[in-house]
């Protein structure tokens, strides 16, 4: 098993998994949203696990970037009725 897992959406907010799914049918911001924070994070999946290669500012930028889009992700499920 690798020591670097990857951030999936399910696996931060396992409570909010039906919300989620509703969110990302019905609000297209969402849905960008998530399509952005799963690229982010797959890139970075595959730098820590040594698939590609690239500096420690550039893994470090996009560390930050998925945890921005986590924010707003966490804001809209909490917030949404």
């Amino acid at each position: 098993m690798s020591a670097h897992t990857p951030h999936e959406l399910r696996d931060e907010f396992p409570q909010h998994t039906d919300k989620i799914h509703e969110l990302k049918m019905n609000d297209a911001h969402f849905a960008k949203l998530m399509k952005k924070y799963h690229k982010n994070n797959r890139k970075i999946h595959q730098y820590e696990s040594g698939v590609k290669a690239t500096s420690d500012f550039h893994l470090e930028d996009l560390k930050k970037k998925r945890l921005y889009l986590l924010d707003i992700i966490q804001h809209i499920i909490l917030h949404s009725d």
